[in-house]
């Protein structure tokens, strides 16, 4: 095991940790953009470090396409080769079946893409992954799940997770750098209560580095992505970190904090900064508008970073930053009462009542001028 964990503040589920990986010491909760082939769009690495960025997402499928993973392996690993000195993680390439579906053929034995490079088929199997992930060397390497949407249902739900729990045993057969290199397993089963405490059972017993929640974020209402998350964070080892794949949105990953999760990634700020819209404390900021045209106030008169594509991901590091600081200084409750002041009572309450925040264990809600709205039962 290449990494320690240390709780070092928490309120209720929340807890503020240092997480001490190969490359870096990093402060928990910490949020991850997502570098997809090696690279921030729009950032140099000297940006990302002045802007508190801790770690950094590559993705296995596509690094393998291009430049290859044995060109990142002969050049000096993945850290030389776009001069990071901080920590990086490798996704496993799961989430391209479903990003990728209809270039994709899962099987036992594992996913077969057609490339959209040149068209090729390239066969990713569990072994293959971790290999690939081995030559590129993260920190951080993901065991290949087999991810399905959270909206599917049916019997496809039930056979991933039981097919994600198989191929976990390969991966860790597979890797080679156990003491350099933390694999993670990722829970799956959908929406499924059954499902997802079968899956995270059957991680658990493994003592792997850390754990991921994976298979959400993808179309599901609030209420059913936030539960599926107090379930996991529940059942996982309190002393192992815990990251919730794919979360980017500011409300999200306070709640995920609140519920006891520590790391989160997804290319939302990076997205949205190239389409124009920039992330200020009111919300969104659609620059393209005809109103901005004349304009000249700062896009956010509280930042006093320079105005690049930065600016997002500096938001989404910084809150996960301010997460940390106020579970060391004993006012999580403040940070999380301001962001629901914040929504509107539908999304912080779809079904009009704070029961199912008390369920959570959410038990310092009070705080919250809306919870006096709805009746509590």
């Amino acid at each position: 095991m290449a990494l320690r964990f240390e709780i070092l503040g928490r309120f209720n589920r929340a807890r503020a940790a240092r997480l001490i990986l190969p490359h870096y010491e990093c402060q928990t909760p910490l949020f991850m953009p997502v570098g997809t082939q090696g690279t921030i769009k729009g950032l140099t690495t000297c940006q990302l470090e002045d802007i508190g960025c801790q770690i950094i997402l590559g993705n296995t499928y596509h690094l393998a396409l291009r430049p290859t993973s044995e060109l990142i392996d002969e050049l000096g690993g993945l850290h030389k080769f776009m001069n990071w000195p901080r920590a990086l993680l490798t996704d496993s390439g799961g989430f391209q079946m479903v990003s990728l579906l209809h270039l994709a053929d899962i099987t036992e034995k594992g996913v077969t893409f057609q490339s959209p490079v040149d068209g090729k088929p390239m066969l990713l199997t569990p072994e293959e992954s971790i290999q690939i992930q081995n030559r590129i060397g993260a920190d951080i390497i993901m065991a290949l799940d087999d991810v399905v949407k959270t909206t599917i249902t049916g019997p496809r739900i039930e056979e991933a997770m039981y097919r994600t729990l198989r191929w976990i045993d390969r991966c860790i057969a597979a890797h080679k750098r156990p003491h350099e290199q933390n694999l993670f397993g990722i829970v799956q089963g959908g929406l499924d209560p059954v499902l997802r405490d079968i899956c995270v059972r059957g991680l658990v017993k493994h003592n792997l580095p850390g754990y991921a929640i994976g298979g959400l974020a993808g179309g599901e209402d609030k209420d059913s992505f936030w539960r599926v998350v107090a379930q996991c964070t529940a059942a996982l080892p309190e002393h192992k970190p815990r990251y919730v794949m794919g979360v980017g949105y500011p409300l999200d990953i306070v709640v995920c904090s609140a519920l006891g999760a520590d790391m989160y990634d997804c290319v939302y700020p990076t997205r949205t900064a190239r389409f124009g819209t920039a992330l200020v404390p009111e919300g969104v900021l659609k620059l393209k508008h005809k109103a901005m045209a004349d304009d000249m106030r700062p896009v956010d008169p509280t930042c006093d970073c320079m105005l690049s594509h930065d600016l997002e991901v500096f938001k989404l590091c910084s809150l996960a930053e301010t997460c940390t600081h106020q579970l060391l200084k004993d006012s999580f409750q403040n940070l999380f009462a301001s962001f629901c002041r914040k929504c509107s009572p539908k999304v912080m309450f779809p079904n009009g009542s704070a029961t199912p925040w008390r369920l959570l264990g959410l038990t310092f809600l009070h705080v919250v001028p809306h919870f006096h709205r709805s009746p509590v039962k």
